[in-house]
């Protein structure tokens, strides 16, 4: 059973969005072994942190045809991975149409 203290205590262990961020990249990159190139989104959820996450997963010449890969994140309120899934794939170049 959940008490107010324990309430308070679980919102003082939530890290702060930009710590959501560099943890999403950092263990989006250990997962993958790719570098992550960019977070294009990070939001609050009932349960911890959600964040997009852009990959370069195939180098090419010249670079705006490298295969971009953009992955959702889920984390805990403490910034621990959850779990991850690829959204989708694109060129570097593409302009999304969505």
């Amino acid at each position: 059973m959940s008490t107010e203290k324990d309430t308070g205590k679980q919102d003082d262990e939530r890290v702060d969005a930009p710590t959501a961020m560099r943890q999403a990249a950092a263990q989006l990159r250990e997962m993958l072994q790719c570098e992550p190139d960019s977070v294009s989104a990070v939001k609050a959820t009932e349960n911890g942190w959600s964040a997009d996450v852009e990959v370069v997963e195939l180098e090419r010449v010249p670079d705006t045809m490298s295969v971009m890969a953009s992955y959702r994140v889920e984390l805990d309120a403490r910034g621990r991975l959850m779990s991850y899934e690829r959204m989708h794939r694109y060129a570097r170049g593409q302009i999304d149409r969505r």
